[in-house]
């Protein structure tokens, strides 16, 4: 294409399309240079040379300058400096037409024609306007012909991994290596590292940036030192390594810290540093808790653990205490030689593990040694394996509790003959009385019928001599029919109820469909139905002898049910609303309800004693503080939303029948209208200070009578009894000055005392009624018809402070739910006062 001059094309779309042009050029041309080149340097810059002997190094240096070489000619070769003439050609590719070829274009025929004159010149004028038009041509910098196996990228790669983990100064040492400059040029020098134990977590210390006189690393760290130039011109003198070193003169010097001392380089540029050690200390552990049984049985042991730079492992040995074992009935014998438990602590699967606490779970339910006394140590080991062993902790192994006194009573044989086989003789002997008249104790011709297949079994074994074998099968045979005794009927029920229950689990964690949850969801309500039914069939069956209290049983039950319905709904809608943490804790909750119920179901039966009447009031002081709480809590919104409150409880009007007033919570807590508020700091009749007050001194006389007193467990609940009083005392004061924020705080303080007095009276009630014996009184005789077996009270009959009575009632989780969901949406709205705000996130962290 000829240049012409006076072209209308834009200068700048002509000059980026000439500079495109080049650049095509110079990448096609010298592109192996580049790649070589950028590889030279990525080796440089992270310091291989310095790694490798000095004569692989300028071997390697003759060759690369090779290849630089013969690229660059290379490149020479095939470049090629594009002109404009060019670049205008490729612009016009870019346009429809061709404008720029054909504006240098002539006329070839028609010149002497005025018309056809007109008609090329309207031509031109038209390519001169498209020309006019022209954008800049986009080179075309692909190189994957010439480059198939993309070797440019890999050198672009090395580069860049130089550039981030290396650094540019190292290029310049290249010239530390050649012979005799060193000493020539700067003369000697030398480099070290300190690397501490990978455990720590530290980073690699370079020596040279150390500038201060104290040189403080872990213990276990590993020094290496490097000295360039002539042998001899450095030295070094240290005693912080077990073998220490004097004047050492070697090119590589390598050393593990193990104790404080000094280090001293002597030389040109030499230094010295005082080393200060920093322990590794061993580990930590203790026990955080008492150790308790779950509702299934399982051994549940908090305990706290850490270490400087974290637990790796841990283990729990348990070993049985003889000294406190009570040597009565079947443990008079001496107890055969058995190995200790040993099980693995679990460790936090993420997180930090410098300090943590976590739960043991363990079922020993099955093992010789379960409720007896035993020794727990814990042992806990970090990453450079130090160990270390808490303290002793004494307990009794907890395990299954077995409510009905023949399945107590079998319980009991089973330990004994695993305590010593030399019991294998009165086990039997004890069994056959047992069984002597089985329509006075056995439920079930099933449960008899086992009892007497296994007492010939363990008969036939003792007349040849009971085996290990053999005993471990009596045991097992025992330990099942000790379960069907205790569970009855409901057993197929309960597994079914409990194997739908953990298979809807494992879906919410693994992120099953919609489909599957539903399906699940529709299980465990089958399941959780058919249970219940069994349940309710059983107490009508143990009824016969006592209506009042199949009666109340069946009311119980209806009330129980439908609690139950009402959780098993607001699980399915946090499942279907993608809320699965919740979702999660609300099964954990239906989990444990369903284990206390048949707790419960297993438990004591007959009238009411005087501890069961005090729980009574206490639980239903307990509901009162709650209904005070909740009614503060409104009062509180109010005073920062006036006008809102009365909308909300025209919405609540429908389901809990009342202004602000839920079946949970009426009586003397759980009537607040809203005009008993305490808002106006004044005492008057029907303030909430005043019936804060009232409640306070109803616990006060409610105290009076509690039983267990001189107990550990009865003084223990009325300590915290004593600190939900002083609790509502600060409360009912924060409520005369008109602070509910710190009033609220002050009753759920009082709610949690109350909650863990209860707990502590139900254990004492079971301690009672464990030693108690029959007189002839009322209560005597109903002791004395809940004996085992043999005549003897049975062992600890099951604590009673579960929070069972505080389930009851139709509308109480839901409750608590609606609140959570209120307290969050409105923490959500921003409009809102900070004040408010930052109490409801402060409610939202206690709760």
């Amino acid at each position: 294409m000829s240049d012409k001059p006076n072209l209308p094309v834009p200068r700048l779309s002509v000059w980026m399309t000439h500079a495109g042009l080049l650049a095509e050029q110079v990448l096609r041309a010298f592109w192996p240079f580049f790649s070589v080149l950028m590889a030279v340097l990525a080796a440089l810059m992270l310091g291989l040379h310095d790694v490798v002997r000095v004569e692989i190094v300028w071997g390697a240096a003759v060759v690369v300058a090779i290849a630089l070489l013969v690229s660059a000619i290379w490149g020479i070769r095939q470049f090629h400096l594009p002109s404009r003439a060019e670049a205008l050609a490729r612009l016009d590719e870019t346009l429809p037409g061709r404008p720029i070829q054909a504006l240098m274009d002539d006329q070839a025929i028609g010149a002497g024609d005025a018309d056809s004159v007109a008609l090329w010149q309207a031509h031109k004028a038209r390519m001169a306007d498209r020309a006019a038009q022209a954008r800049v041509a986009k080179p075309d910098l692909r190189l994957a012909s010439r480059d198939p196996y993309a070797l440019r990228y890999a050198a672009l790669l090395a580069l860049v991994v130089a550039a981030l983990f290396g650094s540019f100064w190292r290029i310049g040492s290249v010239a530390e290596m050649a012979p005799g400059t060193a000493v020539a040029g700067q003369g000697p020098t030398w480099e070290g590292w300190v690397e501490p134990p990978r455990y720590t977590g530290l980073p690699t210390l370079y020596l040279a940036d150390q500038t201060g006189p104290t040189l403080s690393i872990p213990q276990g760290s590993r020094v290496t030192l490097r000295f360039y130039g002539e042998v001899g011109a450095h030295s070094l003198t240290e005693t912080s390594s077990p073998l220490g070193a004097e004047a050492a003169t070697e090119t590589e010097q390598d050393f593990t810290v193990a104790r404080s001392g000094q280090m001293r380089i002597d030389g040109p540029a030499g230094r010295d540093w005082m080393v200060d050690v920093i322990p590794d200390t061993p580990p930590s552990i203790a026990v955080a808790d008492k150790a308790e049984a779950e509702a299934g049985g399982q051994m549940k042991l908090p305990f706290t653990a850490s270490d400087d730079y974290g637990i790796v492992s841990g283990s729990a040995v348990i070993e049985l205490d003889m000294a406190s074992v009570d040597r009565r009935y079947g443990l008079t014998a001496d107890p055969e030689p058995r190995e200790v438990i040993e099980v693995e602590l679990p460790m936090p699967i993420t997180g930090d593990r410098a300090d943590f606490t976590e739960d043991l779970i363990e079922d020993f339910s099955q093992h010789p040694w379960a409720h007896l006394p035993v020794r727990i140590t814990l042992m806990a080991r970090d990453a450079s394996d130090q160990e270390s062993t808490s303290e002793p902790y004494l307990t009794d192994l907890p395990a299954r509790r077995f409510f009905d006194p023949l399945a107590a009573a079998v319980i009991e044989q089973r330990r004994d003959l695993l305590w010593s086989r030399t019991n294998a003789p009165r086990v039997a002997q004890v069994l056959r009385a047992i069984s002597h008249r089985p329509e006075e104790l056995f439920r079930s011709d099933t449960a008899y019928l086992r009892l007497r297949v296994t007492l010939r079994r363990l008969e036939n074994f003792n007349d040849y001599g009971l085996k290990d074998k053999q005993q471990a099968e009596i045991a097992q045979a025992l330990w099942d029919l000790a379960v069907l005794i205790e569970e009855g009927t409901l057993a197929n029920a309960l597994e079914r109820m409990r194997r739908a229950q953990e298979r809807l689990t494992e879906a919410m964690q693994n992120g099953a469909s919609d489909e599957e949850i539903a399906e699940l969801m529709q299980e465990l309500r089958e399941a959780t139905q058919d249970y219940l039914n069994q349940l309710q069939r059983l107490a009508q069956e143990n009824g016969d002898s006592d209506e009042r209290q199949s009666g109340q049983n069946g009311e119980s039950m209806q009330m129980t049910q439908d609690d139950l319905q009402a959780m098993m709904d607001r699980i399915q809608e946090l499942m279907e609303q993608g809320r699965m943490a919740e979702a999660q804790q609300a099964l954990e909750e239906f989990q444990q309800m369903m284990e206390n119920m048949r707790v419960t179901q297993g438990q004591g039966q007959g009238g009411q004693s005087e501890g069961q009447q005090a729980m009574e009031g206490l639980a239903e002081t307990l509901r009162e503080q709650q209904g005070l709480s909740d009614q503060a809590f409104r009062d509180l919104q109010e005073q920062f939303n006036p006008g809102a409150q009365a909308g909300e409880n025209q919405g609540n009007e429908g389901r809990n029948g009342g202004q602000g007033r839920g079946e949970s919570h009426e009586g003397q807590g759980g009537q607040g209208q809203g005009s008993d508020q305490a808002g106006e700091g004044q005492p008057g009749e029907g303030s909430l200070a005043d019936r804060q007050q009232a409640l306070r001194q109803e616990l006060n006389r409610q105290q009076q009578g509690l039983p267990g007193a001189g107990t550990p467990e009865g003084d223990a609940a009325r300590d915290a009894l004593g600190r939900a009083e002083g609790a509502m005392e600060e409360a009912e004061e924060a409520l005369r000055g008109n602070d509910l924020a710190e009033a609220i705080d002050r009753q759920s303080e009082a709610m949690e005392a109350l909650r863990e007095g209860m707990r502590s009276l139900g254990e004492a009630m079971a301690q009672n009624q464990q030693n108690q014996s029959g007189q002839g009184t009322e209560e005597g005789e109903a002791q004395a018809n809940s004996r085992d077996p043999l005549g003897r009270n049975p062992g600890a009959a099951g604590s009673i402070s579960t929070d069972d009575n505080l389930l009851q009632g139709e509308d109480v989780y839901r409750r608590a739910r609606e609140l959570l969901d209120e307290i969050r949406r409105r923490t959500g709205e921003t409009d809102r006062p900070e004040i408010e705000l930052e109490y409801l996130k402060r409610l939202l962290e206690r709760f």
